[in-house]
């Protein structure tokens, strides 16, 4: 048997940065379904974080230096736990349904696993 192994080119072959960008998508969708009055408050702050999960993931591929690496791959997993609570008030607040909460939350915490491992030395 014979194991293929492919060179990763750019932030976006990262499982971590494809993840991601699957919460971001996920997250611009279910903001456009809150009240227009949270425009300002967790619509803007749920999709400014999510964007910056993928942000950080990406400057950590460009980082030659690995305390940086891990310091990006941080900032990414510090995100994750800004829309993890976001998504929660939400759901509080009856702006998320619990079947559309249940997918995200899934997503969010299959980002956070990916990002711990990264700060943690993994590869993915």
């Amino acid at each position: 048997m014979e194991i293929k192994i492919e060179k990763i080119k750019s932030f976006q072959d990262l499982e971590a940065w494809q993840e991601g960008h699957k919460l971001v998508i996920q997250v611009f969708q279910v903001t456009n379904t809150y009240p227009k009055e949270e425009v300002y408050g967790l619509i803007g702050h749920s999709k400014r974080a999510s964007l910056s999960i993928t942000t950080n993931i990406s400057e950590a591929f460009s980082r030659t230096n690995f305390k940086e690496k891990i310091q990006y791959y941080s900032f990414a997993l510090k995100g994750v736990r800004e829309v993890q609570n976001f998504l929660l008030v939400a759901r509080d607040l009856g702006y998320l349904k619990s079947d559309s909460f249940d997918k995200i939350a899934a997503q969010t915490a299959i980002v956070s696993r990916i990002c711990g491992d990264l700060v943690k030395g993994g590869k993915r």
